[in-house]
């Protein structure tokens, strides 16, 4: 059975914005927009909106959600 990446995307959107860990709109809408699946090995896809850091298979890792805000506003005023 195949994952809803779009549905998954949506609940830890909702959920880091309820957690109070989104606040600014752009970087709220750009949390939804981009496919965080797409940017991991395909067995770790069904992983990817788990709020972890994961390996993107070229050394390096994709970011856990909840600190996209403070990275994403990091030297700028907060919104």
């Amino acid at each position: 059975m195949a994952m809803d990446f779009a549905r998954e995307r949506e609940r830890m959107v909702q959920g880091l914005i309820q957690e109070g860990l989104l606040k600014s709109p752009g970087v709220i809408e750009a949390m939804r927009r981009v496919p965080r699946e797409m940017f991991v090995p395909e067995h770790l896809r069904p992983y990817a909106y788990s709020d972890t850091p994961l390996p993107t298979g070229h050394g390096q890792t994709i970011s856990a959600p909840h600190g996209v805000q403070r990275r994403a506003s990091h030297g700028r005023d907060h919104e």
